[in-house]
């Protein structure tokens, strides 16, 4: 799949829906395209939302499934992104 369309197809769903919905919708596009690095994105953001809902049990589920399956590029914004919120789950915070 070329991820330019794969792009536009994430602007469309963004466009159509609002909140969870959108990011739920777009996690399960880019786990159908194998596309890791777009649903570590996806899934961070939906983590921070339910994180802010008081869900925290599954917003820590969801992105440390994504997270664990990393094995390089540690360095990157998403990831450090993503350390820092499950991170942040584990202190409490």
């Amino acid at each position: 799949m070329n991820i330019l369309v794969d792009i536009n197809v994430f602007e469309d769903v963004f466009r159509q829906r609002r909140g969870w919905e959108a990011s739920v919708a777009v996690l399960n596009c880019v786990r159908n395209g194998q596309a890791r690095s777009w649903e570590l994105r996806a899934s961070t953001s939906l983590a921070r939302l339910w994180q802010q809902q008081g869900k925290k049990t599954e917003a820590h589920k969801l992105l440390s499934d994504v997270y664990n399956w990393f094995t390089e590029g540690f360095d990157t914004k998403d990831l450090q992104e993503a350390k820092a919120l499950l991170e942040s789950r584990e202190s409490g915070v």
